[in-house]
């Protein structure tokens, strides 16, 4: 074993490849079931350990985070130096049972466990878990076996990190931000062809202060990839600052944008910045900029334009030094057709359009999201363990996800809450089913457009046959409002500020009563 992994440290390997590798010669050498190498990482959220590399646990173990104050048997072994063994009755639950299938597909608890800490460059790194299904796997030769390969192991991971600085240093950035923590509630998680180049071109692209137009179906992560951008942009140091334009009503969207002076309308008793200034110095993002009226748009480009602002009521300008980074579901182009977006403004913020892709285009991206939810819901439930049957995954990996990414996680936290409220042991490896999932081989799940074509076509059929209560006040009003604003949405080429107007309601309250009927995300 140890001359492989030396044979390995002074090969040109991708980092990827490196670490993997050293997971798979440690299994291999072990005769165990897994090996797992998990990187400490810090953010204002919590302290948790990530999996940078694997070897024979389920194919969702890298997308999941384990909180360290969740997971006494981690937190143990990273407390200490040399190597730490749990025996086979230990009380403390282990965060891989359920994630190693036996011999017949089965999930098993782990019977036996070993496990270092590792540092680089004297600081802790993380931690290294061995795990076997039979009780006395790592005996005292095994043990030490382990005390002799961390230097070994160490090496690979400072081998890797001086290669990752070598990266940056030729893409002309500090180190610095290539080894910032990602805040967990924006990590992107993905090890797709497309969700790479994707990443590559936006790490081209971050530092150029070109204004960027994220593209993509509802429930893609824009927002995850706008900060992405910032985070690797010279204004990193900056605020960030997130605007959702379809919530602006369309009365108060100049406002919130620009602020207003002291009696600029009813109700303002003082002066009061926008989000532009808020934002001075780093990104402005622009969730769903095509729901910008056309007045607010005008006063935009003037801004993109020139870098100054003019509060409401205000005839004082003001500079600003903001990136815009604008992302939109519908087709910016369309809209500029029918006359409900300046061609101007436009051609400003499609500098660099960045289409993201589908969850369906992302392969087994979809397990790797799966497990960051299994895991989050697990913690959340109080459960031993959560996973998948291997027909769940089957079934996640051939839905076409309309929803995406979003609409995954929902599907994950509802399963979970359904195994509990059926009964499911909280002390037990808890499985999700196909069924649970409540996919059904590609139509969506109620409240999806192909769910509720099927719902109403069933229940139009017990009807006829006398086989079901009528539907109840609640459900025929929903029913018809649903079929009014499709209607109404039809006609007016999806523009939702036309399709308000036809229905004589307010643009906002049309967004919230969509959501609500399932027609929007």
């Amino acid at each position: 074993m140890q001359n492989l992994l030396l044979a390995d440290l002074v090969a040109d390997l991708p980092p990827a490849v490196r670490l993997q590798r050293l997971v798979s010669s440690l299994r291999a050498h072990f005769r165990c079931g897994a090996v797992a190498l998990l990187q400490q990482e810090e953010d204002e959220l919590r302290d948790h350990l990530r999996p940078v590399a694997v070897d024979g646990l389920t194919r969702d173990a890298l997308g999941r985070r384990f909180a360290i104050s969740q997971h006494p048997r981690l937190a143990a072994i990273l407390a200490r130096r040399g190597v730490t063994r749990f025996h086979h009755d230990s009380t403390l639950p282990d965060p891989y049972d359920g994630l190693i299938n036996g011999m017949a597909g089965q999930p098993l608890p782990v019977h036996d466990c070993m496990g270092t800490s590792l540092h680089v460059e004297g600081r802790p790194w993380g931690v290294l878990t061995l795990d076997a299904l039979e009780v006395g796997t790592f005996d005292a030769e095994a043990q030490a076996d382990l005390r002799d390969a961390i230097v070994l192991v160490e090496a690979a991971l400072r081998t890797t990190r001086l290669e990752a600085e070598i990266r940056a240093l030729r893409a002309a950035r500090a180190p610095s931000s290539t080894d910032r923590a990602v805040p967990d509630r924006h990590e992107i998680l993905g090890q797709s062809d497309a969700i790479a180049r994707l990443l590559h071109e936006i790490e081209v692209v971050a530092d150029s202060e070109l204004p960027i137009l994220l593209l993509g179906e509802t429930g893609v992560g824009k927002e995850l990839f706008a900060h992405q951008v910032h985070r690797l942009s010279r204004r990193h140091g900056r605020p960030m600052v997130q605007v959702n334009c379809a919530a602006l009503p369309e009365s108060l969207a100049e406002s919130e944008l620009f602020g207003h002076a002291k009696g600029a309308f009813s109700g303002a008793v003082a002066d009061r910045p926008g989000r532009f200034e808020a934002a001075n110095g780093g990104t402005l993002f622009l969730d769903e900029v095509g729901e910008l009226p056309l007045v607010v748009q005008a006063k935009l480009l003037r801004t993109l334009q020139n870098g100054e602002i003019q509060r409401l009521g205000d005839d004082r300008p003001r500079t600003v030094d903001v990136r815009i980074v604008a992302a939109t579901t519908r087709s910016l182009r369309d809209l500029l057709r029918a006359g409900d977006f300046r061609a101007d403004l436009y051609h400003r913020l499609s500098v660099y359009p960045i289409p993201i892709p589908p969850l369906r285009d992302r392969g087994n991206d979809v397990l790797l999201l799966a497990g960051r939810y299994l895991e989050l819901n697990r913690a959340r439930l109080g459960l031993r363990s959560l996973r998948l049957s291997a027909d769940a995954e089957e079934t996640l990996r051939r839905y076409p996800w309309p929803g995406n990414v979003r609409e995954l996680e929902h599907v994950i936290s509802r399963a979970a809450i359904k195994a509990v409220s059926h009964g499911a042991n909280r002390n037990d490896i808890v499985t999700l089913g196909s069924k649970l999932l409540d996919l059904n081989d590609g139509d969506g799940p109620l409240g999806t457009a192909p769910a509720q074509e099927r719902y109403a076509a069933s229940a139009g059929e017990l009807a006829a046959g006398d086989r079901a209560p009528a539907p109840s006040l609640r459900e025929a009003v929903d029913a018809c409002q649903r079929q009014a604003i499709r209607q109404a949405l039809e006609t007016h080429h999806g523009n939702w500020a036309h399709a308000a107007r036809a229905l004589d309601v307010d643009a906002s309250n049309l967004h919230k009563l969509a959501r609500r009927l399932g027609l929007k995300s």
